[in-house]
């Protein structure tokens, strides 16, 4: 699993290309002192895991994160714990406190190492069939695709919701593993905690989306995918 280190202070960024160089899978791509100067090489040569300070000059690292590809993992590296919510709206997996120890930095590398292996499996299936299996209460259950309404990602789990029979699946898994397995645009994602089965969409406004009874909200971080799908698909 590739990755690269950005920290404006030097000493931060050897210390973690030190814990990376010692991990075994991890493979160490770059370390870099500013967004800026990573930018060049990071967006034409994307790296599978970042380790992102927040507070550099001229690029913070939560600006630069929104211009990243969504397949990169982030771990936000800081000195300042009143950044974590905000973290959290960006794509990432984990928020590591300055000064950071070797056990902290493998626990987040041991969390973007399972997220990896999760998105490996769900590239090597197969779509062809209009269904995927997931593990629910020590069963192995079949969603159709054109079953799902919606998909909520839960603490420790996902809850798929379904339209025919009308029940929910619950499973333990990352909402990202089902955000790279299902098709899109037809599976978007809508907010942190929400993927979207267009198709069943009734209606919208500016920052909700309505299926049914259920009011789905739409975040700020993914409502430019919305409007370029509702571009394509709105007339008048």
């Amino acid at each position: 699993m590739t990755c690269a280190i950005i920290d404006d202070e030097p000493l931060a960024a050897e210390l973690l290309a030190s814990y990376a160089e010692k991990t075994t899978f991890l493979e160490l791509t770059g370390t870099y002192n500013s967004a800026i100067e990573a930018m060049r090489v990071i967006r034409t040569t994307p790296v599978d895991l970042l380790f992102l300070d927040i507070q550099m000059p001229e690029l913070s690292g939560l600006e630069f994160a929104t211009i990243l590809s969504p397949q990169t993992m982030i771990v936000f590296t800081t000195a300042f714990d009143r950044y974590a919510v905000e973290s959290y709206k960006v794509n990432t997996i984990d928020y590591l406190l300055k000064p950071i120890s070797y056990d902290a930095f493998m626990h987040s590398a041991n969390k973007a190492l399972q997220l990896f292996e999760e998105r490996n499996k769900a590239q090597q299936m197969k779509l062809d069939d209009n269904f995927f299996y997931v593990r629910s209460e020590h069963k192995l259950v079949r969603i159709m695709l054109d079953d799902i309404l919606y998909i909520e990602g839960l603490k420790d789990y996902v809850k798929i919701r379904l339209s025919s029979p009308q029940h929910s699946v619950h499973c333990i898994m990352n909402i990202k593993t089902l955000e790279d397995y299902l098709p899109q645009p037809e599976f978007l994602r809508v907010h942190r905690s929400y993927i979207v089965n267009m198709k069943k969409v009734e209606a919208l406004d500016r920052m909700r989306i309505m299926i049914g009874d259920v009011m789905i909200p739409i975040s700020d971080s993914y409502k430019n995918n919305i409007m370029q799908y509702l571009n394509g698909h709105t007339l008048g």
